[in-house]
């Protein structure tokens, strides 16, 4: 059965903050990978929380241990550019997803 998850990735590291994310090292492959898992269906809704070093996801998938596999992937996690504070199934109580 597949659930909905919440995670929260935190900039890391190796971020470098005077840089835009687009200007960041290994963007092309860090948006790669994320552009593929979004077409996979895995991701609903990704997105930065203004005012934080935090980012907002919105996923599919059937454990917490699945979504922190598919997440230890992308190249900015294996760079320590972002890591997972932590992931929570959700439930949607209003509103609806694609």
């Amino acid at each position: 059965m597949t659930d909905i998850f919440a995670a929260i990735r935190t900039r890391g590291g190796g971020w470098d903050f005077s840089k835009p994310l687009e200007q960041q090292l290994l963007w092309k492959e860090h948006a790669a990978f994320m552009d593929g898992l979004a077409e996979q269906g895995f991701f609903l809704l990704v997105g930065p929380l203004e005012g934080t070093r935090d980012v907002l996801l919105i996923m599919r998938g059937k454990s917490v241990e699945e979504i922190e596999e598919r997440l230890a992937d992308d190249p900015w996690t294996e760079n320590g550019f972002l890591t997972t504070a932590r992931i929570h199934p959700w439930t949607l109580r209003i509103g609806a997803l694609p």
